[in-house]
């Protein structure tokens, strides 16, 4: 049985290694890759050596970025697109409403999804246009795709960004040698748009509150002149609330408010 624990487990070391080296570099002159027996814990040393010209390490540097951009993917649409405005706003107007689970979480989150989808489209637009297209045509390098498809996703954080905010993370982070916008490192701008974020989205919230809240001390109001303290006051306002919701058209006030306030 040791010597099957030695065997699997040598086999999933090749396995690993073979499948972080690029398909056809096995047969590559550059690449000398043996096995031997040794006194490890594992009985084997591998042994992997390479000498790859500038254009292979070129090459295994760009898909070690694009596969970190990939990895990244999920945060750079939650933290860095309008998409944590919009969910947080959709939160606040449930817990206003009074109504905890409707519209259920899934509902929400595909809501965002599209409409950052929608408020976004512009950006990619311009992503598309100055990295993604030149660079499948082969007309810029790697690093100049990645420089020039960043810059229209900077440029909507710093519209979006509170200049104290920004100077907040820049002391944060002692960046001394900025002398414009342009100078801010992407760094910086992330977290600062982050927050600026949040805030705008609960300033969003907190006005959502006022007039579900009036509503609330309304009916509270009259049910304790009326004696009826037993009876929660939720359950009595919680009609009126949708009802005021929907004869105010509130899905498309609020939509529409909330677009335009990327703009």
């Amino acid at each position: 049985m040791h010597g099957l624990g030695k065997f699997v487990m040598g086999g999933l070391i090749l396995g690993g290694l073979a499948l972080a080296i690029p398909a056809g570099s096995w047969a590559q002159p550059g690449i000398n890759f043996s096995v031997s027996q040794g006194n490890g814990p594992m009985g084997m040393q591998v042994q992997m050596n390479t000498q790859s010209s500038p254009k292979q390490l070129s090459n295994l540097l760009e898909i070690f970025l694009i596969l970190t951009v990939i990895s990244l993917a999920p945060s750079i649409l939650i933290l860095c697109t309008s998409f944590t405005r919009i969910l947080i706003v959709l939160s606040f107007l449930r817990q206003a409403m009074g109504v905890s689970h409707i519209p259920p979480n899934q509902v929400l989150i595909a809501m965002a999804l599209f409409l950052t989808a929608f408020n976004m489209m512009p950006v990619w637009d311009q992503i598309q246009a100055r990295a993604v297209q030149p660079y499948t045509r082969g007309a810029i390098s790697w690093e100049d795709a990645s420089r020039q498809g960043v810059e229209p996703l900077r440029q909507f954080m710093l519209r979006q960004t509170r200049p104290k905010d920004l100077s907040l993370f820049l002391k944060l982070a002692r960046q001394k040698n900025v002398h414009s916008v342009a100078d801010v490192p992407l760094l910086v701008v992330i977290p600062a748009f982050i927050i600026s974020e949040m805030r705008a989205a609960f300033i969003i919230g907190f006005l959502l509150y006022l007039p579900f809240l009036v509503i609330d001390m309304v009916v509270a109001s009259i049910l304790l002149s009326m004696g009826m303290m037993m009876l929660p006051p939720v359950m009595i306002s919680l009609p009126f609330k949708i009802l005021l919701f929907v004869l105010v058209d509130g899905w498309n006030l609020l939509i529409g408010s909330l677009m335009r306030s990327f703009h």
